[in-house]
């Protein structure tokens, strides 16, 4: 499964909408770099955020989720308490071709300070703003700045396009709009 150029992520961008807003050049100066990279995209975190707290003593439950497990915060930063948690959204807006796969992984400038973004993989023909999983393993608060950069996207193409893709499935994360919580 060959990983994808600059070139056909700039062209999918361009042509197909894949993903949108869309920064043709890596942004820099001043800021958590975002942007069309060599063989990637680094999307930005928006002003959205669910900072997990244990105030309600609620119990984490992917089958039974409590929204009294976080706090929901908008800004332009935010601080993610030691050892724990938030949710955020992308300002991006993806559309997955059916012959993609995408892999997430987290920025280095990020990593180097404790904080570890999880994002599943973007399967094909999936589409939505990505509910980004950020945490903080370090002992100290961390802060985390909205409208730069949070993560990179790889984009993978099979040799053929998947018999059955997500939006084929009607996948429960389909056209998520805006900071999704677990479904069953």
């Amino acid at each position: 499964m060959p990983i994808l150029s600059d070139r056909w992520i700039r062209e999918q961008a361009r042509n197909h909408g894949m993903i949108e807003p869309f920064s043709e050049k890596q942004v820099r100066e001043g800021v958590i770099s975002y942007g069309l990279s060599s063989y990637g995209y680094d999307l930005r975190v928006s002003d959205e955020f669910k900072i997990f707290t244990n105030v309600n003593s609620a119990v984490i439950d992917p089958k039974n989720f409590d929204e009294r497990s976080f706090v929901t915060v908008q800004a332009d930063s935010v601080i993610v308490p030691p050892n724990s948690f938030a949710l955020a959204r992308s300002v991006e807006y993806f559309r997955i071709p059916r012959n993609v796969l995408t892999i997430c992984v987290g920025k280095s400038t990020y990593a180097r300070c404790g904080i570890i973004v999880n994002v599943t993989p973007f399967e094909p023909e999936w589409e939505g703003f990505v509910t980004l999983e950020i945490s903080n393993t370090t002992p100290l608060p961390a802060r985390v700045y909205a409208n730069e950069g949070l993560c990179q996207i790889l984009f993978f193409q099979g040799n053929e396009p998947c018999e059955v893709s997500y939006a084929d499935r009607k996948g429960k994360y389909q056209k998520q709009q805006g900071i999704v919580l677990p479904r069953l």
